[in-house]
């Protein structure tokens, strides 16, 4: 795998089996999750049994998302889960502000003394009305992503279209403040397959790149779906030797017209390649 992480497979943190099977189920990224999918009764254990998983060091990078920064529980976790060894980087729900960023990175120091990757999930309107400034707030922040959830509740959107805004800006926030894409938010439905494939395709098209999954099923999904296609390879590899033999704008046998933003989109398509 590359540095362009595709998938990011969600598990709860208090069922040690189902991270077990997720940390052995092919995902670029294992997001173990303290926050929505454990019940308030759960929680203590939850967060000890993952400092007692990543003692150690993981077959493929681990990130944790806490509990909400503004609850009961946030500070135990980061206490508990950030240095812990096998951790790689901790997901922030629910940031409303860059303030929410500043607050943890401050604290969350790894094992090895340096700053943690942080992540960044805008899941309310104030997250998103403040997302270019929390995709900036830190150095140690790496990503920003929606958390499409508790934001469709938050404003109370009927269709999946009326996100599209939100996911936009998102999308445009992360690339001005100079961090990789964001990657979409779950699919809910794990049994629709070519929904969640023809979702990927609109994420796509929107300026995402990968997805996070709740189950292993949909990893090949949305891998294939975020991959280059032979077509789009082909198109990209003779803009890029185009673009090698002539300098400045120029068109293309079949008369398109390509310029340097062709040629770094070419590029980027190309980088996709090489993941092993």
């Amino acid at each position: 795998m590359t540095g362009f992480p595709l998938t990011w497979l969600y598990a709860p943190g208090d069922r040690p089996p189902v991270v077990a099977k997720a940390l052995a189920a092919g995902a670029d990224v294992v997001v173990i999750d303290l926050e929505d999918a454990v019940a308030p009764d759960r929680k203590a254990y939850a967060r000890s049994a993952t400092a007692e998983l990543l003692r150690d060091p993981q077959p493929v990078p681990v990130h944790v998302r806490v509990n909400a920064l503004s609850g009961p529980w946030a500070r135990a976790d980061l206490a508990a889960i950030a240095p812990a060894p096998g951790l790689s980087g901790l997901r922030l729900p629910k940031v409303s502000s860059p303030s929410d960023v500043v607050r943890v990175a401050r604290r969350a120091v790894s094992a090895r003394g340096g700053p943690l990757p942080l992540y960044a999930l805008l899941e309310t309107a104030l997250g998103i009305e403040h997302a270019h400034a929390v995709a900036a707030a830190h150095p140690s922040l790496r990503g920003i992503a929606l958390g499409e959830a508790d934001l469709r509740a938050d404003l109370g959107v009927r269709d999946d279209a009326g996100l599209d805004w939100s996911r936009s800006r998102v999308v445009v926030a992360a690339r001005a403040a100079g961090l990789a894409p964001p990657a979409q938010s779950v699919h809910p439905d794990i049994r629709d397959l070519d929904e969640l494939r023809a979702s990927c395709a609109h994420g796509r098209a929107l300026g995402f790149l990968g997805r996070a999954a709740i189950h292993p099923r949909q990893l090949p999904v949305i891998e294939r779906a975020y991959l280059p296609t032979e077509e789009e390879i082909e198109r990209a590899e003779t803009i890029v030797k185009a673009a090698a033999t002539a300098q400045g704008a120029q068109a293309l046998p079949d008369g398109t017209f390509i310029d340097t933003a062709a040629v770094l989109a070419a590029r980027r398509t190309l980088s996709l390649t090489t993941r092993a």
